[in-house]
């Protein structure tokens, strides 16, 4: 079985926002979150969940599915988000295996592909100006 789906950054707040029962993961590194920044979701009186799919080595968390479950993650609509949509798709095809579902891969990510600039400010949920914080 295989996810949801691709769903863009835009697409992605709007389901958030839309839908109580919808569920932000980042599966970024802790380094990331910390020196790049993470989703903000506060305004949907929900929090986002924190789960790496990877530790900063490039470890896969073998726990991936249990750290998802013991967040409360259960069921869906999930929405997962990494850098520029590549992890997220792992981890959406992992809980869609596991039940948890749907679960969307969000494109371009937080960041985005490089640009022709080689700096990531040409697409994803934060140079799309989507709610973010500094951690």
């Amino acid at each position: 079985m295989t996810y949801a789906g691709d769903i863009s950054p835009q697409a992605a707040w709007d389901l958030l926002r839309d839908d109580p029962k919808a569920v932000l993961v980042d599966v970024r590194t802790q380094g990331e979150w910390n020196a790049i920044g993470i989703p903000d979701i506060a305004e949907l009186d929900r929090p986002a969940h924190y789960i790496e799919w990877v530790d900063s080595t490039g470890t896969r968390n073998t726990k991936f599915v249990d750290d998802l479950r013991e967040a409360g993650v259960s069921g869906g609509p999930v929405v997962f988000l990494c850098r520029s949509g590549q992890r997220s798709v792992h981890a959406a095809n992992a809980a869609t295996a596991a039940g948890i579902e749907p679960s969307y891969n969000v494109l371009e990510g937080f960041e985005g592909p490089v640009g022709p600039s080689g700096q990531r400010d040409v697409s994803g949920w934060k140079v799309l100006g989507l709610p973010w914080q500094q951690s």
